[in-house]
Parts: structure tokens; C-alpha cells; sequence
């Protein structure tokens, strides 16, 4: 009886985001109903326009929140994240326009190799500096034994730092030297049409499946629940904590580096260092909203990616309902407060 009820309760706190995405997507586009017909106007919310343009916003959280969650569930935290994003398409940013220029005999003489080549060296770049960033962050924190707020604090200053280097305190343009390929990577709206959405959502999907495979049936994924449950406990287990804690930084980094990536195509084929700012507790909140707990060994795909869907829905409801930008981010503050709330009740019952 006991297993049962725990079952039905796990599920329930899994379902929980996907429940929660539904009732704000049902409220939003009930105000947004309302408020069209007292301007006039046709709704909005409900389109597929609108539903590919959410998708499509999602996909850069959802990403980058797909590492977060690993991070979190091990018992971690990272605030470097948003400015490690921005990093990354910086660099991408950098080679597309240093590269471009530098391969022009090249290009003359074979266009298709030298604009795969000069793709495969961005790309590659700007993933491999993510996850540099996030060994980084793993490194400090597991080798040294400190504490990952303080450590990441730090790092989020020092990424910011050095993409302000690499751009010389302006934004790095690459404009009119990315193929389309990539440029068109976070179109909301894709050609051909029976793609459905962006491809950035589709490998977004693509991701967080495999991710969620590996959290599920791979040792890695249960060495990681185990970590963020009682660290001390998975020591005497035999389990290695400091090789799978620096693991969980560096894939995570994996996924800064391909959300930056979809920030460099948002930006139009620029790499700004400071356009990261604030992004990191975007990503937080994706995590904690979609069922994460702070306090580790708990979290789920769905439900980071509900949390990404969530976020998304309330920027975009709030746009077309005509709510300022500082009301959305006291909306979604709000919301991350009310998470964590609920996951301290959870706890404390659970002790009980």
C-alpha cells in the first residue's frame, strides 16, 4: 500500500509541470481572449503562430536548463551560466568573422568545403568553450571541495570578463558570413513548413530525450540522483563523486555551448558578452519550477522542459495582453518563490 501511494505520488509531483503549463496557457489565453475582443481583434494566444513562437523562445532555456538540471539534481547550482551563454557566442561569433575573412582564397576555389569547414570550427569552438567553462566550475568545486554558489559566482564575473576581451568591449558581427544553415537554426517559423517548428526546438527534443534516457537507465544517471541524495552516503557506496561531479559540470557546459549558440542566431549572427545577464536565473527557474529541488537528488526532463514552456508562456501572454516587463519578472519571480515553497512542504511531510 505504501509503495503504491509512493508511486502515485511521484507522479503526480512529475505530471505537476506539465499540469502547471496547461492552467497558465488556459489563463493567459483566456485574459488574451478577453482583451482582443474588447480592442477588436482577432486572439492570438491559441494560433500556431503563437504556439511556434513560444516553442522557439523555450528552446534557448530549455537547453541550456537540460545541464541545469543535472547540476541541480547532483545537489549543485550554476550562476555562471547565462554569462558562460553568452560567451560561448562570442566565440562563435569571433571565428565566423575571423574565419571568414581569413579563408577567402579558399572560398574562391571551394566554397562548399570552406563554409562547412568554417562552420564545423564555430560551432565546434564555441560548444568546446562550454564545456570548458563548465570543467571549469566542476573542477573548483570538486577538486577543491568549495561551495558551487560562491565558485560559479565568481566565474560568472570572470566569463563575462573574457568575452568582453575577445570582443574588445563591443559586440563581435558576423552578419553575412553564416550560412543559412545556422542563421535560420531559431527562425519561429521554418521552411520548409512541415518541420512544424524551429530546428532548434527539434534538437532541443532530441537532447532532452537522450538526457533523460541517461538520467533513467544509465549508472551515470543513478550515480547522480545518488550524489544530490546524501553525498556522504554515495562516498562509502564506492561511487566516485568528484569524477561524476566534474562530469555533470562539463556536459552541462555541453549545453551552455549549444544554447549559445541559438543566442549567437537570436542575435542575428552577433556575439555580445553582457547579452547573458540574468539568463542564468531564467534557466534556475526553468529547473526549480519544473520540480527540481535545491536540496538535490530530485528533478526531471519533463519537467525542466515544462518549466522552460511555462516561463515562455508568461513573457509571451504578457506581451500580448500589453503587461510591462517588470511586471513579468515580478509574475515569474513569484512562481520560482511558490516552487520552492512547495518543494519545502514536500520535504517536511516526507520527513514526517
Amino acid at each position: 500500500m505504501n509503495t503504491d501511494r509512493s508511486r502515485l505520488s511521484n507522479l503526480a509531483w512529475s505530471l505537476g509541470p506539465l499540469l502547471g503549463l496547461v492552467v497558465v496557457s488556459l489563463i493567459f489565453g483566456a485574459i488574451e481572449y478577453q482583451v482582443a475582443t474588447d480592442e477588436g481583434r482577432e486572439p492570438q494566444f491559441f494560433t500556431s503562430q503563437s504556439v511556434q513562437v513560444v516553442l522557439n523562445h523555450a528552446s534557448l532555456i530549455g537547453v541550456a536548463a537540460l545541464g541545469m538540471t543535472l547540476i541541480i539534481i547532483a545537489g549543485g547550482i550554476d550562476l555562471s551560466a547565462g554569462t558562460a551563454i553568452a560567451l560561448t557566442a562570442t566565440v562563435i561569433a569571433w571565428i565566423y568573422r575571423e574565419g571568414f575573412d581569413g579563408m577567402a582564397d579558399w572560398r574562391d576555389t571551394s566554397p562548399m568545403l570552406a563554409t562547412l569547414s568554417l562552420s564545423a570550427l564555430a560551432v565546434g569552438g564555441g560548444v568546446l568553450t562550454g564545456c570548458l567553462c563548465g570543467f571549469i566550475n566542476g573542477g573548483l568545486i570538486s577538486l577543491l571541495r568549495l561551495v558551487p554558489f560562491i565558485v560559479t559566482l565568481g566565474t560568472m564575473t570572470a566569463f563575462q570578463g573574457i568575452g568582453r576581451t575577445i570582443s574588445g568591449e563591443t559586440p563581435v558581427r558576423a552578419y553575412g558570413k553564416v550560412p543559412d544553415a545556422i542563421a535560420s537554426l531559431q527562425k519561429p517559423y521554418p521552411d520548409p513548413e512541415w518541420m512544424l517548428v524551429s530546428p532548434g526546438v527539434w534538437i532541443m527534443l532530441i537532447l532532452a530525450a537522450i538526457v533523460a534516457l541517461a538520467l533513467r537507465y544509465t549508472v551515470f544517471g543513478r550515480h547522480v540522483f545518488a550524489i544530490g541524495s546524501n553525498e556522504s552516503t554515495a562516498r562509502l557506496c564506492g561511487i566516485n563523486v568528484v569524477r561524476t561531479r566534474i562530469l555533470v559540470y562539463t556536459l552541462a557546459g555541453l549545453f551552455v555551448g549549444v544554447a549559445g549558440l541559438y543566442q549567437f542566431t537570436v542575435l542575428g549572427g552577433e556575439g555580445d558578452p553582457v547579452s547573458g545577464l540574468g539568463l542564468e536565473l531564467k534557466v534556475i527557474a526553468a529547473v526549480v519550477i519544473g520540480g527540481g529541488s535545491l536540496n538535490g537528488g530530485r528533478g526531471s526532463i519533463l519537467g525542466t522542459l515544462s518549466g522552460a514552456c511555462i516561463i515562455t508562456v508568461i513573457q509571451h501572454g504578457c506581451v500580448l495582453i500589453g503587461v510591462p516587463d517588470h511586471y513579468q519578472d515580478i509574475l515569474i519571480g513569484l512562481i520560482i518563490i511558490a516552487a520552492v515553497t512547495i518543494d519545502q512542504l514536500r520535504i517536511r511531510l516526507q520527513a514526517n
